[in-house]
């Protein structure tokens, strides 16, 4: 990964943990999360609305 080794990615670690504060990270990230969640759940919804659609696309008419 760009030739980092694990002592320059805690130390990068360290200073935007300085810079911006852990109260800071941790409200980005429970909003990262929230929006994957939210994203998941939108895909999942296409996903059944078009199951729904081959279901009633293989039901037969019974009504001819």
């Amino acid at each position: 990964m760009f030739g980092l080794g694990p002592t320059e990615l805690i130390i990068i670690l360290i200073i935007i943990i300085l810079l911006f504060g852990v109260g800071r990270i941790s409200k980005v990230a429970g909003e990262m999360g929230k929006g994957l969640h939210e994203f998941r759940k939108g895909i999942q919804g296409e996903e059944d609305q078009e199951e729904k659609a081959k279901k009633n696309e293989e039901k037969p008419d019974d009504k001819a």
